[in-house]
């Protein structure tokens, strides 16, 4: 029998309805359910007791999150895992468990709700609720910065092979990192071209992570993890200049500034790789067209057009020169010191 073909009103419902598959995702993450939830079928009584739930409500979880392709129900009442489920596991190499942990946090959710004002005055949430941006209520909140370290890795782990795909990276001798996190995509990158070395450079709260990840990769005598703001300069010496998902958070004139003080770093010809999203045509693109209202809620910055992005290289003192797209829908921007 041919399945029925979604009313418009019952596509409304369930777009509306969507933030309750985002935050049970969210739970499943912060209860780790996926750690305990593999190839051989268990129950929900058998998993309650150690993840700290009430049984019968963690069955009702687990059989909502089926129905949407995350574990699978046997006719017995059991779960199994599933492909998605298997990546929110925080041991699968490809783990993306950080980002649904992280974007059901409260204060996610509260920036969310502000929407309306943002919308209404251009105001970013954080300023309008907390009264500082969304950086330094982090500032003092550990917890907050492991959480956005912890997404942002997730985001890395998942697109850094595409990414190295893509691009030839190995032609150049030294990378420097810019906002490098915990140094995942750098990391990726070195372990592809065995013949360079780089910098993970971030602040020092948020960099510090970086240095097990690059010990644990092997990688301690080609790259090392300095700590800094992108706000008042940048480690020399580079051959290319990576910047991935930063500039994103910023407004144009922040990404012009952050630009010029790269520029000053590099030598003449040195490399600037932004690596960031696109708003596409028309009707399309609706992860990065709701990426872009994450933005506007959160940090007061946006995804953007191509011919946004050259207009922003040439206020940092670039010129775009070229831009190779990647399986994981993130684009290489490749950019020259202007003359």
């Amino acid at each position: 029998m041919p399945e029925p073909v979604e009313t418009p009103a019952a596509a409304l419902m369930r777009l509306t309805n969507g933030y309750q598959v985002s935050q049970a995702i969210h739970v499943a993450a912060e209860l780790r359910l996926a750690d305990f939830i593999g190839g051989e079928p268990v129950t929900a009584d058998e998993i309650a007791p150690r993840v700290g739930a009430h049984a019968g409500s963690l069955y009702r979880l687990l059989r909502a999150l089926s129905t949407v392709g995350i574990f699978r129900e046997t006719d017995d009442g059991r779960f199994v895992g599933s492909p998605m489920s298997d990546l929110l596991g925080t041991d699968h190499p490809r783990s993306m468990w950080g980002w649904p942990a992280f974007i059901g946090r409260p204060h996610q959710r509260e920036i969310w709700g502000d929407l309306l004002h943002s919308v209404r005055t251009g105001e970013d949430a954080p300023h309008h609720l907390w009264g500082v941006d969304i950086w330094q209520y982090r500032a003092d909140k550990p917890a907050e910065i492991a959480g956005m370290n912890a997404a942002m890795a997730a985001v890395s782990r998942t697109a850094a092979p595409a990414i190295v795909a893509a691009y030839e990276f190995s032609r150049f001798g030294r990378i420097v990192d810019v906002g490098g996190a915990n140094g995942a995509l750098l990391v990726a990158i070195l372990t592809a071209s065995p013949r360079s070395s780089g910098i993970v450079f971030d602040l020092p709260a948020v960099v510090r992570e970086a240095a097990s990840v690059i010990r644990e990769a092997g990688l301690e005598g080609r790259c090392e993890a300095v700590g800094g703001s992108y706000w008042d300069g940048v480690p020399g010496g580079g051959d290319a200049y990576i910047i991935k998902s930063v500039l994103v958070d910023t407004t144009d004139e922040e990404a012009a500034t952050i630009l010029r003080n790269v520029r000053s770093a590099m030598g003449p010809r040195s490399t600037l790789l932004v690596i960031e999203r696109l708003i596409g045509a028309p009707n399309e693109g609706a992860v990065d067209a709701f990426l872009d209202i994450t933005m506007l809620v959160s940090t007061h910055g946006a995804v953007r057009r191509q011919d946004e992005w050259a207009a922003v290289f040439a206020a940092g003192g670039f010129k775009l020169d070229s831009v190779t797209p990647t399986a994981a829908r993130v684009y290489v921007l490749e950019g020259h010191p202007s003359e």
